[in-house]
């Protein structure tokens, strides 16, 4: 009696144990909170299969790894180290807690909630303007230090903005949101960059601030411009004189040291990618560069990358790049040239051939004799549209007359 009386006991304390809340199927927003109590919103979908699509205009990323213990979450963003950590309320239709990047000791609070798929907060205000077109942009231009030029990209359609600004060194993704009256408001998560751009408008102008997640904010003037171009991106970085060309030597994720010196590579055109597993423009071009092995299979053609990593140990900086090559199914080596920083300073003392890097990703292309002939500083992503395309055709053209020579 006493086995039974014992059995009902723990079938009634199971049977009241509250079920875990579940991510419902559907659409959510989420809040990043930064500067300002500002928030930096973006819209996800869960799928039937428990997956998440985090939608930025065009962009669609996926997210796969999800762990859900009692009311609390962690969602894992796919390859890069931050991850939401949260807890749903009461009735599951909610969750609050931080998006974390532990490398970098960042804890950016956040709020997700179901059943609502508005990015920004629509109102009755009729945009006073079309920014439809291209916008000369300088950031920061209070001190030398801090300047640097872009070039804004935008479609409108209504109030709703989709587009990007492109810089010397690569592009802030696929940005999204509104115009409601004079106030433009812009946002995009990728899963390691938290971007939201704030703006008052006239016909001719863009007066605002862009935010970083909550640790950076700086101000940015925009004029409408057409016919403005940024530098070309082949004519930034070059060898220095009284260097012969690129040299280097790093571990690879076996410990083997790696050069061009190595049988691998001589007599073929070898193309060094500067990158890191946490740049988000890397990523792109890696996906990249995939799809172009897959398609052009060359024998006379290497890829090989050099890593900088902000990973605090050796250990850790490894890890995230055996995550980029698996998760990308990336063939060719990734060599670890620096950890604990990736300051871009620091890295030009691991390459002193070069004048300077200032573009995670750089790449350089070798030619069959050793040679460099060209360096490409930043990555024009998706999100620049035709000068994307511009790109992919170049590289292409490009690399088969390397081939031919």
């Amino acid at each position: 009696m006493k086995k039974i009386f014992l059995l009902i006991v723990c079938i009634c304390a199971l049977s009241c144990e509250k079920p875990s809340p579940t991510l419902q199927t559907g659409f959510w927003r989420a809040a990043l909170i930064v500067q300002d109590t500002k928030e930096l919103p973006f819209i996800f979908e869960v799928k039937d299969n428990g997956t998440l699509v985090i939608q930025n205009a065009e962009e669609r990323i996926t997210v796969d790894e999800i762990v859900i213990k009692g009311d609390s979450i962690r969602i894992q963003t796919p390859v890069f180290e931050g991850y939401f950590q949260g807890v749903f309320s009461k009735d599951g239709t909610q969750i609050t807690g931080d998006f974390i990047k532990p490398s970098l000791d960042r804890v950016v609070p956040f709020t997700m909630k179901y059943g609502d798929e508005v990015r920004f907060r629509e109102s009755v205000k009729t945009p006073i303007t079309d920014i439809t077109g291209s916008w000369e942009t300088v950031f920061s231009d209070e001190g030398p230090e801090d300047r640097y030029i872009a070039k804004g990209i935008f479609e409108q359609d209504g109030n709703q903005v989709i587009g990007t600004f492109r810089t010397t060194t690569g592009d802030y993704r696929f940005l999204e949101g509104v115009i409601e009256g004079d106030q433009l408001q812009l946002s995009t998560f990728d899963g390691a960059h938290a971007f939201l751009f704030t703006a008052t408008v006239t016909d001719s102008t863009l007066e605002g601030h862009f935010y970083s997640g909550n640790h950076w904010k700086e101000p940015f003037v925009s004029k409408r411009n057409n016919e403005y171009e940024l530098p070309d991106a082949k004519d930034l970085t070059y060898i220095k004189e009284g260097y012969d060309g690129l040299s280097f030597s790093f571990p690879d994720i076996d410990g083997t040291m790696v050069s061009l010196d190595d049988e691998r590579y001589k007599d073929k055109v070898v193309l060094v990618q500067i990158m890191g597993s946490w740049c988000p423009n890397c990523l792109e071009e890696s996906k990249y560069y995939v799809e172009y092995l897959k398609e052009h299979p060359n024998p006379n053609f290497e890829i090989v990358a050099l890593a900088f990593e902000y990973a605090p140990t050796k250990e850790k900086a490894f890890g995230s790049i055996k995550r980029l090559k698996d998760r990308l199914e990336i063939p060719y080596p990734i060599l670890l040239a620096q950890y604990g920083d990736s300051d871009k300073k620091l890295a030009n003392d691991k390459l002193p051939m070069l004048n300077h890097i200032i573009s995670y990703p750089t790449s350089v292309f070798v030619d069959k004799k050793g040679e460099v002939r060209r360096i490409h500083t930043g990555f024009n992503g998706a999100a620049t549209g035709q000068k994307h395309l511009d790109f992919k055709a170049d590289f292409e053209q490009y690399v088969k007359s390397l081939l031919e020579e």
